[in-house]
């Protein structure tokens, strides 16, 4: 290709913080609920979990989530001193560190609680009994609810930890599915209340159950992808939801080439030319969490035009057929962000690649620069 672009090509996500804090206080006004637990694992659902934890708290997030306890204290060592809760644990865990900061421990079984009363040291820590309710991943099962409250009520009254919320997740296969759920819930509540335990914290929904189920809601909601400015919903968009995304991927254009009719784009040769035009070159790929599997349908916008991904998205690289339009190294090319803007959507390029939102935000890799805006 002619026309290479100066060394030190940029890969870049675009982080608008201030969408983060706006998409939270829309989203803690429509649930109103007493406590608003921001999701920030998976790196912040690939946008940075300290900016999106800071983010979150700006627009009035009372606490935040995470997967492990390795993500809750690599947010405590950035100075982030909110509540944390940390839910997935490998067996034999470690709680130790976790009490020393400060972490909620999500509990999903009986080894677990006396894990972490065991690794108390002198404190107590404050723990989040997981229920499974039908999801089929983690949490103690229906029938070990009642030895799980029982423990929990002894542990407490020892003063070895204190149970302050109560939790499951919902499947959200159907209304009626995750409604099911909601009464074998409110069922383990009352058997925890017999046994002696008053959690503070009642937490079922996450972000569609929160937007759509209100019954759900109970003391605090769970949001992660909401937050980020993405829709749970094939029939709503984010804008329908008064939500901004907060993530625009883009990169410049490295080079360009004219070629003629019948020319192959990239591996396999899946598209040839239908006429003379220009191919762009997009220094994005695979090992940068651009999908694959969108080869030859991925939408990217270039000088305010959208054109679409030309053959097979290679690991580093793809190409892009632009035709007469006149294009540059060193011009964008946006493949998402903010429609509003007039940029393809996270959700356009998960029907390109056949998954959903959360996929293509989590998977943006460490090889793409991360700017942070207001």
């Amino acid at each position: 290709m002619t026309g290479t672009a100066a060394s030190g090509v940029a890969r870049e996500a675009i982080i608008d913080r201030g969408a983060i804090e706006h998409n939270v206080r829309a989203l803690r006004a429509a649930t109103g609920t007493h406590e608003f637990i921001a999701v920030v694992k998976a790196d912040g659902y690939g946008h940075g979990a300290v900016t999106a934890a800071r983010g979150a708290l700006a627009g009035g997030a009372t606490r935040l989530g995470v997967a492990d306890v390795a993500e809750a204290l690599a947010l405590r060592e950035a100075g982030i001193h909110a509540p944390i809760i940390a839910w997935l644990h490998a067996p034999g865990a470690d709680f130790g560190p976790a009490i020393a900061e400060g972490v909620e421990i999500g509990v999903s079984d009986l080894d677990q609680l006396r894990r972490i009363a065991a690794h108390a040291g002198g404190r107590t820590p404050l723990a989040h009994l997981k229920l499974e309710t039908g999801l089929g991943r983690n949490g103690a099962a229906p029938e070990e609810w009642a030895a799980l409250f029982a423990e929990a009520a002894g542990l407490e009254r020892e003063g070895r930890l204190r149970v302050d919320g109560i939790f499951s997740h919902l499947s959200g296969a159907s209304r009626d599915e995750d409604v099911a759920q909601l009464r074998q819930f409110e069922e383990a509540l009352a058997g925890a209340t017999s046994a002696g335990l008053a959690p503070r914290l009642r937490h079922l929904a996450a972000t569609a159950a929160a937007i759509d189920l209100p019954e759900t809601r109970l003391d605090a909601v769970r949001v992660g992808l909401g937050i980020y400015g993405l829709s749970p919903f094939d029939d709503r968009s984010a804008a329908d939801l008064g939500l901004r995304p907060a993530m625009t991927l883009r990169a410049p254009i490295a080079a360009v080439r004219r070629v003629s009719a019948g020319h192959g784009a990239s591996y396999g040769y899946t598209y040839r030319a239908e006429r003379d035009t220009t191919f762009a070159l997009v220094p994005l790929g695979y090992a940068d969490g651009v999908p694959r599997q969108a080869s030859n349908v991925g939408p990217v916008r270039i000088h305010g035009r959208r054109f679409r991904v030309a053959g097979r998205i290679a690991m580093d690289q793809f190409v892009v057929d632009v035709g007469d339009t006149h294009v540059a190294p060193g011009d964008q090319a946006v493949l998402f962000g903010d429609p509003l803007r007039g940029a393809p959507s996270a959700a356009d390029w998960a029907d390109a690649a056949g998954t959903i939102n959360y996929e293509i935000v989590t998977r943006i890799g460490p090889r793409v620069r991360r700017t942070v805006v207001e």
